[in-house]
């Protein structure tokens, strides 16, 4: 078997799998067809799903049932879709958790894309076997949806070390704020609108919250959930228990600035300690090498010479 005939086999193979996964994705489903009889809301859901949201409404349609499946696949072997929810909220993201997975399907498919060309390039200039060449293939596509989620928990990181490098200065506005006669509300209110980032951004979510009923404290709490930054349910906790109990809400918002500063410099000592054992490793493996034979060499050529 040539390597031209595996390769045609491949790719008659995956064309005959795609077209019965469409061919399976078209036929519609029991729920799909009764659920605009029985729920309006479920029938608007299903009318929105069909409207095309690119400007190739043709390639759109054509693509949709076999996105569908992707997904349908990810969501068999990926996490699970209540963590991966969280994740979103705490990376800010503006994206559902069938979004999410429909950009995983399309950066997998880009990663088969790389994958495939790479290998008819090897195959072309180097004869590389097909069970490499189909190895390398399926692993640049897993790659694609693993890297899709690995920017994710980029996202979840910078965006929890931005709220932590924030939390204390705002801390320290609002203990100004209600030293100065605020309540709680008017506190939180004006520190939300004469700050930028995202700690203000998720003190205005909090707020909002409260404007419609919901407890100040749970509000907090809610807070502190969304984000996932220990030191900010640190703050949540101390605040809603402050407001609770009426506890001088000043000093505890002091405290808990207080606290948070010494945690980053906890955390700036511990990450030195680590850049520092760290950079032991080039210089006993790379640096002092050098060191030594540019020292030893020249004595060795004189005693050579000299013999």
């Amino acid at each position: 078997m040539t390597l031209t005939t595996a390769l045609l086999g491949l790719t008659g193979g995956l064309g005959l799998a795609l077209l019965g996964a469409w061919w399976r994705a078209r036929t519609p489903r029991l729920v799909d067809r009764i659920a605009p009889h029985v729920r309006t809301s479920v029938a608007e859901e299903l009318r929105l799903r069909a409207e095309p949201i690119t400007p190739f409404p043709t390639l759109e349609r054509l693509v949709a049932p076999v996105l569908r499946d992707g997904v349908r696949w990810i969501e068999r072997w990926g996490s699970p879709g209540h963590e991966l929810k969280a994740r979103l909220k705490r990376a800010g993201a503006d994206l559902t958790v069938e979004q999410f997975r429909a950009h995983q399907v399309v950066w997998g498919v880009g990663g088969l894309v790389l994958g495939t060309a790479a290998a008819i390039f090897l195959a072309a200039t180097r004869g590389s076997s097909p069970v490499a060449l189909v190895v390398l293939i399926a692993s640049t596509g897993v790659g694609g949806a693993v890297a899709r989620d690995y920017v994710l928990t980029r996202a979840v990181t910078r965006r929890e070390e931005r709220i932590v490098a924030e939390l204390p200065t705002v801390a320290e506005l609002l203990a100004l704020s209600v030293a100065a006669g605020e309540g709680a509300v008017g506190a939180l209110e004006r520190v939300s609108r004469s700050t930028q980032g995202v700690m203000s951004e998720e003190l205005r979510t909090t707020l909002a919250a409260s404007r419609t009923g919901t407890p100040l404290a749970r509000a907090l709490t809610d807070l502190a959930d969304r984000t996932g930054a220990v030191p900010l349910r640190r703050f949540a906790d101390g605040v809603a228990t402050a407001v609770e109990r009426g506890t001088p809400l000043a000093e505890v918002l002091r405290a808990q600035a207080h606290d948070v500063r010494s945690a980053g410099q906890r955390a700036l000592l511990e990450e030195g300690g680590k850049r520092e054992i760290a950079m032991m490793v080039p210089v006993i493996f790379l640096i002092l090498p050098v060191t030594v034979v540019f020292a030893v060499f020249p004595g060795l050529t004189t005693i050579r010479l000299g013999l």
